[in-house]
């Protein structure tokens, strides 16, 4: 066997443990597939989508690793205690999260409801605050296990472009956004000298059911290739492989930042040419 195969070969997550949030579809599902063939254990996280998860776990365990289906809605602390709970009976303990469970609800500002604006915030923040906080815990509480890491845990968060870049008739999402990017970067401040890593994934425009109505439709999608540098759409996939770098002990001195993975949205392409 060549050296190549023999390289394609190595399981960077084998015998660590994942959970991902929003795991059923899109980008969580495409980031807990790639764990699981990495050689994590991976917990799949669902709000309402059963059936869809229980197909991601099967497919995950096709790869000779454990994989559970956990149902919670990430913005109820008791729910998010509970699956945490749940993920600590099956697997012993965590390794990974991926904070990726996220909607949106676009409404003109003017016309948005105090319950538009907050079940977004709940979701896309307060959920990302609650599974890091309870990830982060058990963290803590079994440090790290050279043979298994140098890393005590690690927290990835999935953030997106609008962390950045404004979008109107979407403050609550981008609001949402920019919340996540101080929490991810004051929590790695925080939790590094416990040798806990913490760090985002900022997605461009990705086929995933969330923005279908977009990319679906022909003259839309060549309105938002405009925006994309590159010239295509992301793939779920492509935020995958990030996720697995970052999951990995090959990412052990990257911390606190956000990885861009957007085709190049943002550099401003209507710039490209002299603004």
């Amino acid at each position: 066997m060549n050296q190549k195969s023999r390289l394609f070969e190595i399981k960077r997550l084998k015998g660590l443990s994942a959970l991902v949030t929003g795991a059923s579809s899109g980008i969580g599902m495409a980031i807990a597939v790639a764990l699981g063939r990495e050689g994590a254990s991976v917990a799949v996280n669902y709000r309402s989508s059963e059936d869809q998860a229980n197909e991601v776990v099967k497919e995950i365990k096709g790869y000779g690793v454990n994989a559970l289906g956990v149902k919670a809605d990430v913005s109820s602390p008791d729910q998010v205690e509970a699956m945490f709970d749940k993920v600590r009976e099956k697997f012993g303990t965590l390794d990974v999260l991926v904070n990726n469970s996220g909607i949106q609800k676009d409404v003109p500002f003017l016309e948005m409801s105090p319950k538009d604006w907050q079940k977004v915030l709940d979701v896309n923040l307060t959920g990302y605050f609650l599974c890091a906080q309870q990830a982060a815990r058990e963290f803590k509480r079994r440090g790290v296990i050279p043979e298994r890491s140098p890393s005590a845990g690690k927290i990835i968060f999935i953030s997106s472009v609008h962390e950045l870049i404004p979008w109107s008739n979407h403050c609550n999402y981008t609001a949402s956004k920019g919340g996540v990017m101080m929490l991810m970067k004051s929590i790695a401040q925080e939790l590094a000298p416990m040798k806990i890593r913490v760090n985002s994934i900022a997605p461009g425009a990705v086929k995933t059911p969330i923005n279908e109505q977009v990319w679906s439709d022909p003259e839309k999608r060549d309105e938002l290739l405009k925006l994309i540098p590159v010239n295509r759409l992301g793939d779920p996939q492509d935020i995958a492989t990030v996720a697995v770098w970052l999951a990995s002990d090959e990412s052990d001195y990257v911390h606190g930042t956000t990885i861009f993975v957007d085709g190049g949205m943002t550099l401003y392409p209507g710039f490209a040419a002299g603004g």
